[in-house]
């Protein structure tokens, strides 16, 4: 019986807990869906997971927009040129943006944790190339689901 209890107590301190994912995003000038660009522009991650945006083309940035994270969640702004890991712990919906580029409509969705797209809320005073491209989103995400 000793014995089992050691056995147990080794495992649970010797076996790693679940990992936490990276996933890239490149910021991108143009791509196959467009101008001005995130790849991939939706991601579904788990609470934990950390993302790297790769600034594979100069004069882009990654930034949380305003009033479009969870809350409770805390919002980042990547310098322009330079790449940015961002680890995100609240579930929910984070709308990014890059900040030179957001009026015509380089933004991404990021789902952390369980949830539906089509039920996240575009905050009002979205500029209109930007409202477009998350619809697109969320209907793509939807054929593929």
């Amino acid at each position: 019986m000793r014995l089992l209890l050691t056995i147990a107590i080794v495992t649970l301190f010797v076996m790693p807990a679940a990992a936490a994912e990276t996933h890239y995003v490149k910021m991108l000038n143009r791509n196959e869906t467009g101008g001005m660009v995130f790849e991939p522009d939706y991601l579904e991650i788990a609470p934990g997971d950390t993302v790297k945006y790769l600034a594979t083309h100069i004069g882009h940035n990654a930034a949380t927009i305003d009033d479009f994270l969870p809350h409770g969640a805390k919002p980042f702004k990547g310098k322009i040129n330079q790449e940015i890991e961002v680890t995100f712990t609240e579930p929910g919906f984070y709308g990014v943006k890059c900040t030179p580029h957001f009026d015509m409509g380089m933004v991404m969705l990021v789902q952390v944790g369980a949830g539906t797209p089509s039920s996240m809320v575009i905050p009002d005073g979205m500029p209109k190339d930007a409202i477009t491209r998350f619809q697109k989103i969320v209907a793509s995400v939807g054929k593929s689901k």
